[in-house]
């Protein structure tokens, strides 16, 4: 199905995410920080990124918004996966060009769900 990159700094997070994503069919490669998530965006071209905001070395944010200045990147739909769910965050987050927001917790057949139809559409 589609190769997906996964930013998140909680390990357990980070591989029941990619187990979920797995099990779906999907290609998963996954990074423990921001600055590894931009490295490995531009090495592996994904076809959707999931991000933590609250990550060390460069925050959820700042990887989205130089994913979108970036000409190979830009056209990959970002979705922030974050516990925090304040209104003021999802509007920075929309702002910055995501295409979706999960809170946590969620349950792994609703993020499947909400990243495929993510998917159509891009």
């Amino acid at each position: 199905m589609a190769k997906i990159l996964i930013a998140e700094d909680e390990r357990d997070i980070r591989n029941l995410i990619a187990f979920t994503l797995q099990f779906a069919g999907h290609q998963v490669v996954a990074s423990a920080d921001g600055a590894e998530a931009l490295e490995t965006a531009r090495r592996d071209i994904p076809d959707l990124i999931v991000l933590d905001i609250r990550m060390p070395r460069m925050d959820g944010y700042e990887v989205c918004r130089q994913i979108k200045a970036d000409n190979t990147l830009k056209h990959i739909p970002v979705v922030f996966l974050t516990a925090k769910g304040q209104e003021t965050e999802m509007q920075a987050g929309y702002a910055l060009g995501a295409a979706g927001y999960i809170i946590k917790p969620f349950a792994p057949d609703q993020l499947t769900e909400r990243l495929q139809a993510i998917l159509v559409k891009a």
